[in-house]
């Protein structure tokens, strides 16, 4: 698919019925996701003999968060004429800071504004909101369950942001295989429920799962809480790595009272071994709380997916050698120590 450089390119594109409304790469690439008054733009540049000066371009963020992303802005803009100073994935930026900066000529990569920023935007969003679980973790694991709260065309960014913010693993599939990971997860409420019981299943998943699946089993299907871990234990002995807790917002919660007596009623009867895997609706404040009650791992979903996009804003600040701005900004360049050069010009 060619890249679109006129309005005629647009009017000529024929997007046939297709199954999954999600944009494909091809049509990233060739600049269908973009907002039309760039290719506006570029017909008028070119029109005035223009679209070649050389610019430099700086991004820069409304908050302060971690960046993530830059990959996916330098996969975009590979074969691009332009050289790319960025913050590596995993930095942290404030307000204000420039966190990306390009240089080249402007039809080298102005149509693609759009879909860097919405890239950065979200990314980096996703790494944050992590890193604050992480943050609230300390050293204890937390995986990200947040795939069933996106669409699934930009599941596999969103769990490998997460990643990238602090996240163990993940549970998608393909954001793990992306990072060279293997996905992370047990088995949800559904097995209990078709089979009907849950040590059965329990059972079942310790006898032909692979050695390197955590037998980590829930324990709110049916029973209570506490008895039902203690039913496994007895079932499973030593193969019990945990119990997963993800007790619904219609029976409360998981309380870190909850926590507290589980721990306490498993260590009783000899099975301090078994950790305490906590699930739904955490966010940071929740989990240190329940750090604090007793549990030993978290899987984090909706905190992550729902983090609200960081506003991105890219500027052209020189034109040709000058320094220029927009009304209300200042125009030249401005220097983040944190930026590293993460690509050369092509054809220089």
């Amino acid at each position: 698919m060619k890249e679109i450089k006129t309005l005629s390119d647009v009017k000529n594109i024929k997007v046939n019925s297709r199954r999954i409304y999600s944009a494909n790469h091809d049509e990233i690439l060739a600049g269908m996701t973009t907002d039309i008054y760039f290719i506006k733009t570029m017909e008028i540049l070119r029109h005035m003999g223009l679209s070649q000066k050389e610019v430099v371009a700086e991004v820069f963020p409304r908050r302060s968060g971690v960046m993530c992303g830059t990959q996916e802005v330098l996969n975009l803009l590979q074969d691009k004429d332009v050289e790319i100073y960025a913050l590596p994935e995993g930095e942290t930026f404030e307000a204000k800071d420039t966190v990306m900066r390009i240089i080249g000529p402007y039809e080298e990569f102005g149509i693609y504004e759009t879909v860097l920023l919405g890239m950065l935007a979200h990314s980096s969003a996703w790494a944050t909101a992590a890193r604050e679980c992480r943050e609230a973790a300390g050293e204890v694991s937390f995986i990200c369950f947040g795939a069933r709260h996106v669409h699934p065309a930009v599941a596999p960014v969103m769990e490998r942001a997460a990643i990238i913010g602090g996240a163990n693993n993940a549970s998608c599939i393909l954001a793990a295989k992306l990072l060279g990971r293997e996905p992370s997860g047990t088995i949800p409420h559904a097995a209990m429920l078709v089979a009907g019981d849950t040590v059965s299943v329990a059972k079942t998943y310790n006898e032909i799962m692979p050695a390197d699946s955590p037998r980590i089993i829930l324990v709110d299907t049916f029973k209570d809480e506490a008895e039902e871990a203690l039913n496994l234990a007895e079932a499973l002995g030593k193969d019990l790595e945990g119990i997963r807790l993800d007790t619904p917002s219609e029976r409360g919660g998981v309380t870190p009272a909850l926590v507290h007596e589980i721990r306490n009623r498993l260590n009783q009867k000899g099975y301090d071994y078994v950790k305490i895997f906590v699930s739904g609706g955490l966010t940071p404040e929740r989990i240190k709380i329940l750090l604090e009650a007793g549990a030993d791992a978290f899987g984090v979903g909706s905190y992550i997916s729902g983090a609200t996009p960081i506003d991105m804003t890219m500027d052209l600040k020189m034109v040709d050698g000058t320094p220029i701005a927009k009304r209300g900004r200042i125009p030249g360049l401005k220097d983040n120590p944190k930026l590293k050069r993460l690509k050369l010009r092509t054809n220089k």
